[in-house]
């Protein structure tokens, strides 16, 4: 391997910790304002620890628990006038749904039961947040 490949592998690791940097603050700030927000619900939202590194034993470990690959990253177990749970996907504004997510969400909206959101704003997941309580959607 060459000296600039190396460099080159760096500068892409570098970039998707910036990007997981950037959804890690969205997603804090989407649980501040809700928990602010909408103190009567405490526990209702909550995160699912699907992404990040990890070693080859604690994945199957995970694996092993029940682990899906591509679940939402935030639920609100909370349910609607028309769906059960509101289920949100955090992305940047340049973020892409993985294939694992793509499939989970069509498997998950397949009957109609739950809403399946991404949201790449503080102002999005507000308005989403807001609308389905108030079953809008």
């Amino acid at each position: 391997m060459t000296l600039e490949e190396m460099l080159q592998i760096k500068r892409k690791q570098k970039k998707k910790q910036v990007h997981n940097d950037e959804e890690h603050r969205i997603q804090c700030a989407f649980v501040e304002w809700f928990s602010h927000q909408y103190p009567k619900l405490r526990g209702r939202l909550f995160a699912v620890p699907n992404g990040g590194k990890r070693d080859q034993v604690t994945g199957g470990k995970l694996k092993a628990e029940g682990v899906v690959p591509g679940v939402a990253d935030l639920i609100l177990l909370k349910s609607n006038r028309d769906y059960g749970a509101l289920l949100i996907e955090i992305k940047t504004p340049a973020g892409r749904q993985s294939d694992s997510q793509k499939e989970w969400q069509k498997i998950i909206c397949e009957n109609g039961e739950y809403k399946y959101v991404i949201c790449r704003s503080l102002d999005d997941f507000i308005r989403v947040v807001n609308g389905y309580l108030r079953n809008e959607f």
